[in-house]
């Protein structure tokens, strides 16, 4: 069975950083009622943006200043067009999020922290955060899930020889560098989107070199690769498994190093090199590991081909 695809892109919560004092005032608050960008007919809000910027902030224990803000400001308004697109593509299909399905996200990210869900409520609204900005994201994303389990999912086929061939083209790397890798990737589904992604992997890489500790939080909440909720975690990969820019980079760099943004023809992608090994006999997977790694992939790959064909085809205005 393929793993489940729908995750809650929501950074882990730290008890420390949510027992902070209040959110200061921004200055950006003053424009908080206009309207930052248009999709179809739903406006998304300065306030909207200030409020997600807030959460990520806190979330991933950075700092709220003028910097951090103007960097992550342009990446949270994609990702709330993007919300609202496959908010908009579930309501066209009749698909709904129910309360109960909202607060099981809730009480998933309390677990992670080993608190109860009410424990976990209360520290958000201690914070000074609204509680409503975290759980349209966590609706957008269980929404999002649904779309793809019902409209893409049924198009991935694995067959035999798939994971045949795979297995053969790993017993031939045995004595091979493995690297065990984190990413932050960023899609460039079409050229008139290059520029804009180039500048955000960039302002993010920025952010990860002053906060190198923070790189997990920052690709659960920006990576858009299929192990963006475990923190970007690739696991082990060598040199036939990713594509030959990765792999020239990847030889480039030592332990604990973070990459420069690094251009595949999918898009730009921030590396973590964790750790090194040679491969042997028993590092191979099986069979079942190997289909779920390529199950994975094109289910990944597809959800990004469906929602920006939906994005070709929307009325998207930004404003900012």
């Amino acid at each position: 069975m393929l793993q489940k695809f729908s995750k809650i892109w929501i950074a882990t919560f730290l008890v420390a950083i949510l027992a902070m004092s209040a959110v200061s005032v921004h200055e950006a608050q003053a424009r908080s009622n206009g309207i930052a960008a248009v999709v179809n007919n739903r406006a998304i809000t300065f306030s909207d943006v200030n409020d997600r910027v807030d959460l990520i902030l806190r979330a991933s224990g950075l700092p709220d200043n003028k910097e951090a803000r103007s960097r992550f400001e342009p990446q949270v308004l994609d990702m709330l067009i993007d919300e609202q697109i496959k908010m908009q593509e579930a309501n066209r299909l009749g698909i709904t999020v129910s309360e109960e399905e909202k607060q099981a996200g809730l009480a998933t990210l309390a677990q992670q922290n080993n608190i109860t869900a009410e424990q976990f409520t209360g520290m958000i609204k201690q914070s000074g955060l609204k509680l409503s900005t975290l759980f349209d994201q966590i609706e957008a994303e269980v929404a999002w899930g649904k779309v793809v389990a019902s409209q893409v999912r049924p198009r991935v086929q694995i067959s035999d020889a798939d994971i045949d061939a795979e297995m053969a083209r790993l017993e031939q790397t045995i004595g091979a560098q493995q690297y065990l890798v984190s990413e932050i990737f960023l899609s460039v589904a079409n050229p008139d989107e290059e520029a804009r992604v180039r500048q955000s992997a960039q302002k993010i890489y920025q952010q990860v070199q002053q906060s190198p500790e923070k790189f997990g939080a920052l690709a659960v909440q920006f990576s858009q690769a299929a192990g963006a909720e475990k923190g970007g975690d690739m696991g082990w990969v060598q040199g036939v498994q990713v594509e030959k820019e990765i792999e020239n980079a990847l030889k480039q760099m030592g332990k604990g190093s973070i990459s420069s943004p690094v251009r595949s023809a999918t898009g730009y992608h921030i590396l973590l090199l964790r750790n090194t090994r040679v491969l042997d006999q028993a590092g191979l997977p099986d069979r079942e590991a190997v289909m779920q790694s390529i199950g994975n992939k094109r289910l990944s790959r597809q959800a990004r081909g469906y929602l920006q064909d939906l994005k070709s085809t929307a009325f998207i205005e930004s404003r900012v």
